[in-house]
C-alpha cells in the first residue's frame, strides 16, 4: 500500500515556510534545492522541518490545507 507524505521545508535563506505532499518527500526535497520547482526556486537551500505520513490521499490532502492555513503556518515557523 502506498504512503502519502505532508511535509514542510523552511528556506535557509529567509525563513519562509512551504508545505507540500508527495510520495517521495525526501525526492521532492531535492527537486526543491536543484531549482526543479519554480515556486520555491529563489529560496534555497530548503530544510525539511516536517512530515507526516498517511494511508491515503484524502487524508493527506486534509493535513496539507490544515498547515497551509495561518495557524499552521505559525506551528511550522515555531519548529527549529
Amino acid at each position: 500500500m502506498d504512503k502519502y507524505y505532508v511535509y514542510g521545508i523552511k528556506s535557509g535563506r529567509d525563513g519562509r515556510v512551504y508545505v507540500g505532499l508527495s510520495m517521495n518527500p525526501d525526492l521532492r526535497l531535492k527537486q526543491h534545492n536543484h531549482g526543479k520547482t519554480p515556486s520555491t526556486k529563489p529560496w534555497r537551500p530548503w530544510n525539511i522541518i516536517y512530515k507526516k505520513s498517511f494511508e491515503s490521499r484524502p487524508e493527506a490532502r486534509k493535513e496539507e490545507k490544515r498547515l497551509k492555513s495561518g495557524f499552521g503556518k505559525e506551528f511550522l515557523k515555531s519548529l527549529p
